[in-house]
């Protein structure tokens, strides 16, 4: 059994609010600097900067796990979150069909890059990827079923695109079975007002710049033997869902 420091919710340079120094490679570099063991990169409607993390995530010794931060109709923030690379990038693909699109202003929020595992630009996004979708947060636990993935709503505790602060109340949705916090000084407080059940709390640093990543705080005990990374993350995705 060990200790397995996580931070699941990081942006890349794909995303049109993170800088664009949040490269594949300085992510992974930057989470082995602050004692991170598993890391998830959840870009804005989007898994297309996965796979280059993916590499960069194994030069450093990280784990990494596929993700997206998908923006629904109500415009609330929700983290979803795979085991299998691949089913990330297919549903990646879903998502990309319930966009709306709407040309990205690179004066405004700058270039969207796609990276491979050598932070190369390979390709951008013409279209802003941080809006609205036409998933409704009613729709998110059956699609990340239907994909392999888990899914939860991302920083409770905010007003902005927070699903508590959108609605009003944390909504009786039987498919989440996690809920985020950005600030874990705000647990006890929103729990008190917000019953949110039995679902697990993830406590994560939305970064969308480097110093934004945070030194090691939570983590998971993982039974890891005999070790491999798939196996960690097996782990994990047991205990999330």
């Amino acid at each position: 059994m060990n200790k397995y420091y996580y931070d699941f919710h990081i942006h890349s340079c794909l995303s049109p609010c993170a800088d664009n120094d949040n490269t594949p490679n300085n992510i992974a570099g930057m989470a082995t600097l602050c004692g991170l063991n598993v890391v998830g990169l959840t870009d804005h409607n989007t898994c297309r900067n996965c796979p280059g993390f993916f590499e960069a995530a194994k030069k450093q010794g990280i784990i990494p796990i596929a993700g997206m931060e998908l923006t629904t109709s109500e415009d609330i923030h929700i983290i979803f979150l795979f085991e299998k690379l691949e089913d990330a990038m297919e549903f990646s693909e879903e998502v990309n069909t319930r966009r709306i699109l709407f040309p990205n202003r690179v004066d405004v929020y700058g270039e969207q890059y796609v990276m491979d595992g050598n932070d190369e630009v390979v390709d951008t996004d013409p279209y802003l990827l941080s809006n609205a979708t036409t998933i409704s947060v009613d729709e998110c636990p059956a699609l990340a079923e239907r994909f392999n993935g888990i899914c939860y709503p991302a920083h409770v505790d905010r007003q902005a695109n927070g699903i508590i602060a959108t609605l009003g109340i944390f909504p009786d949705i039987q498919g989440f079975k996690c809920c985020e916090f950005h600030d874990a000084e705000k647990i006890d407080e929103y729990l008190n007002n917000h019953p949110i059940g039995d679902r697990h709390i993830i406590v994560s640093s939305d970064a969308h710049f480097l110093w934004d990543m945070r030194d090691e705080n939570k983590y998971f005990i993982i039974d890891d033997e005999p070790y491999s990374s798939d196996l960690v993350r097996k782990r994990i995705f047991e205990k999330l869902r």
